[in-house]
């Protein structure tokens, strides 16, 4: 029986600024996989992420999402005023009226409940990461969308990270979409992969992506 598919785009092509950004994309992610997306800088990857997230109306094409699909979404980067006063544990709270609930949880399970108390700007790199992870997981996601998830990240880093997101996916049963440019990540990690440029030049098992 094939998984239940949560996301996809259909022939979806985007322009900004009379620019073709997206042309004719076709990507879908089932329950239970991860998928990551590959290609140079300015081929349209972030793109086709606000795409797929709602953020972005196609030019053409159709977005199509489970009915009452859940996303959790980690942005690339995310920029939070020095002056504000808010802890990890303030900021993991902000993500929805029940996220009290999940903090305890969620955060052991990111790796980042001894972060709980410190100021966010005070993180590193790599600890904005987990915590941005941890912010994505607050919903109970049926599908986690990741923007380079393991930039600010050394070799072992990388590794610890997405050998957690292995665990969360088989724990969860949700979706993985990641944006990389890293090919060991891609070896290492995905189930498939789609290469972009603007269009979907191969997509593919890692395997045959040698």
């Amino acid at each position: 029986m094939a998984a239940e598919l949560l996301l996809g785009a259909e022939r979806v092509s985007v322009r900004i600024g009379g620019r073709s950004v997206l042309s004719e994309v076709s990507i879908a992610l089932h329950a239970g996989e991860v998928v990551t997306l590959i290609g140079p800088n300015g081929a349209g990857k972030t793109t086709l992420l606000r795409t797929l997230l709602g953020l972005l109306p196609p030019d053409s094409g159709r977005v199509a999402t489970l009915p009452g699909l859940i996303l959790g979404y980690m942005p690339q980067r995310l920029t939070i005023d020095a002056a504000l006063p808010m802890t990890v544990g303030r900021f993991l709270a902000l993500a929805g009226k029940l996220a009290s609930l999940h903090i305890a949880s969620v955060a052991a399970e990111a790796g980042v409940t001894h972060l709980l108390g410190r100021p966010v700007q005070a993180l590193s790199g790599g600890e904005m990461q987990r915590v941005l992870l941890a912010r994505a997981l607050m919903r109970e996601p049926q599908a986690l969308i990741l923007d380079e998830p393991a930039q600010n990240l050394d070799a072992a880093g990388q590794s610890e990270l997405f050998l957690l997101l292995d665990q969360i996916r088989r724990r969860r049963g949700c979706g993985v979409l990641m944006v990389t440019h890293d090919l060991h990540v891609v070896m290492a990690a995905a189930d498939r992969v789609v290469c972009l440029n603007h269009h979907v030049c191969c997509t593919g098992q890692p395997e045959a992506m040698r």
